[in-house]
């Protein structure tokens, strides 16, 4: 979702990249809380605010990853073709967002009771 919407406000939607990249960031954590609590993470059953936040603040933690791959490639190396942009920050700045995001969500949000971080099955 974040790509499509990112390429679409990018394209002909015209918006500048760290526009475009942030207002696909919101719509897509808003996705991926929703899918995780109702589906991966179920079992956990998270309750009141305090999850929400934190999902937030790693879904934050990833969207810096991505602005800053975004930033870097199209202000620091000067690479601001559409092509570009969407490698930069969709790409590469994705693929090291989620291992950020995976981590967080594991280990912080979605936790289940004992270990941080533990399956059960």
């Amino acid at each position: 979702m974040d790509l499509a919407l990112f390429t679409c406000l990018r394209g002909p939607a015209a918006l500048g990249p760290l526009t475009a990249k942030a207002l696909s960031f919101v719509a897509g954590c808003a996705v991926a809380y929703a899918g995780n609590a109702l589906g991966t993470y179920r079992h956990t059953r998270p309750r009141g605010l305090r999850p929400c936040a934190v999902f937030l603040a790693v879904n934050a933690a990833g969207a810096a990853v991505q602005l800053l791959c975004l930033t870097v490639s199209h202000y620091g190396l000067g690479l601001t073709s559409r092509r570009a942009d969407t490698v930069s920050g969709a790409g590469i700045g994705m693929a090291l967002a989620t291992v950020v995001r995976f981590w967080g969500t594991r280990t912080l949000v979605f936790r289940t009771e004992g270990r941080v971080g533990s399956w059960t099955g």
